[in-house]
C-alpha cells in the first residue's frame, strides 16, 4: 500500500468553506448513587468546546481514554443531546431542530463506530447491512439499491461475493470496510470516525487509513477522526485538536502541532510515540498520577496536577484557548516552555 495522499494544502493557509461548527459545547451527565439513584453530582464530559471542520478536511481529536472525544463526536451529530452550546451544519443550527427534521439532515452526517462487531446486526448479511440506510431514507427501488450496494462494496475494496456473508464470517478489516460502506450509502458530507482502526493490526490499519484518505479526496468528505494513536493521526489529518478533561487544550495544523507542540500535555503525548529508527530512542516524558476526576475537576488548569512546569498561576487560573501563530491555538500559561519530544540520542 502506497503513502496516503497529502493533506489539502488549503487547510493551513486558506479558509475552506465551513461544514460543521460547535460553539461552547457542553455535555453533562448526572452522577447517581444508591438504591434510589439519587443525584449526587455532575460529570462534565465536554466542558465548553469550540470546533470548526471545513468541507473536505480531516480534523482529528486525540487524547487519553475518558477525555471526552467520543462524547463530543456523538454530541456533534446529536446522537446524544448536548447540555449547552450550539452546533451548526452548513450554517443551520442543529440543536433547535425537531426529531423529524434532524433525521432528514442526518442523511448528510454519518458515523463509523469503533467496534463493527457490535454495530453490525449479526443476523443480517453484508448486503442487508449496507442497504439499511438506503431503505431508511427511501433511496431507490429494489434493483437500484442492489446496484448501489455492489458499487459501495467495490468502493471500499470488497469483492461482491461477500454480500451474502454474515459479520462473523468476515475478518476484522472486512467488517470495518462494511461499516464504511454503510456510512457512505446515503452520500454524506460529514463522517465521524470513532477509533475506526483501534482494534486492527498494523497492516490492516494502514489499508483502512489509505481507504479513508482516498474516499475523502474522491468524495470531498469532511472527516472528524477520533483516536488515541498519534502515529495514526499524523498520517491522515489536516488539523489536530488535543483534548484533556473535556476541553481542547491545543489545536493546529498537523505538521505544525507535531513539529512544534506548545502545550505540555501534547509534548508528553508525542514523547510516547514510538521512534521508527531502530538505532535511536526518544526521551519519554512520564506524567505523574492519573487524569483528575471529571466530577471534581481541579481549579485553574485541569492539567496542572500532572504538569512538570506548573506554577501557582496554573493552579488558580484556567488559561483560555488562544491563538499562538500559524493557525496554532493553545490553552496554557507557559506555552512552549517544555521542550518538544524530538530529542534523539544514539542507543547505548
Amino acid at each position: 500500500m502506497g503513502p496516503l495522499p497529502a493533506p489539502r494544502s488549503g487547510v493551513a493557509g486558506v479558509a475552506l468553506s465551513p461544514l460543521l461548527e460547535a460553539r461552547g459545547l457542553v455535555k453533562e451527565f448526572a452522577l447517581r448513587r444508591g438504591s434510589l439513584r439519587r443525584r449526587v453530582g455532575t460529570v462534565r464530559a465536554v466542558a465548553g468546546v469550540d470546533l470548526r471542520l471545513a468541507a473536505g478536511e480531516v480534523y482529528s481529536l486525540v487524547g487519553e481514554s475518558g477525555c471526552g472525544k467520543t462524547t463530543l463526536g456523538r454530541c456533534l451529530l446529536r446522537l446524544i443531546e448536548p447540555t449547552a452550546g450550539g452546533i451548526r451544519f452548513r450554517g443551520e443550527e442543529l440543536t433547535t431542530l425537531d426529531r423529524r427534521t434532524l433525521r432528514r439532515r442526518r442523511r448528510k452526517m454519518q458515523m463509523i463506530f469503533q467496534d463493527p462487531s457490535g454495530a453490525l446486526n449479526p443476523r443480517w448479511r453484508v448486503a442487508r447491512s449496507i442497504e439499511e440506510p438506503l431503505l431508511s431514507y427511501r433511496l431507490g427501488d429494489r434493483s437500484r439499491r442492489t446496484a448501489m450496494v455492489d458499487r459501495l462494496l467495490e468502493r471500499v475494496e470488497l469483492d461482491r461475493s461477500l454480500r451474502r456473508r454474515f459479520p462473523h464470517q468476515l475478518s476484522g478489516g472486512q467488517r470495518q470496510r462494511v461499516m464504511i460502506a454503510r456510512a457512505l450509502a446515503p452520500s454524506p458530507e460529514l463522517v465521524v470516525a470513532d477509533e475506526p482502526v483501534a482494534a486492527l493490526d498494523a497492516s490492516v490499519q494502514a489499508q483502512i487509513l489509505a481507504l479513508l484518505a482516498r474516499l475523502r479526496h474522491e468524495l470531498g468528505l469532511g472527516l472528524l477522526f477520533i483516536s488515541h494513536d498519534l502515529a495514526v493521526v499524523e498520517r491522515i489529518s489536516d488539523r489536530v485538536g488535543v483534548m484533556y478533561l473535556g476541553r481542547i487544550v491545543e489545536e493546529g495544523p498537523v505538521a505544525e502541532l507535531f513539529s512544534r507542540p506548545r502545550h505540555p500535555y501534547t509534548v508528553a503525548l508525542l514523547s510516547a510515540v514510538p521512534v521508527p529508527e531502530p538505532e535511536a530512542r526518544r526521551r519519554r516524558i512520564v506524567l505523574a498520577g492519573e487524569p483528575p476526576n471529571a466530577a471534581a475537576p481541579p481549579p485553574g488548569c485541569a492539567f496542572h496536577p500532572r504538569c512538570p512546569i506548573a506554577t501557582r498561576r496554573c493552579a488558580s487560573h484556567r488559561p483560555p484557548l488562544e491563538a499562538d501563530g500559524n493557525g496554532h491555538l493553545v490553552a496554557c500559561h507557559h506555552p512552549g516552555e517544555l521542550a518538544p519530544p524530538n530529542w534523539m540520542n544514539s542507543a547505548s
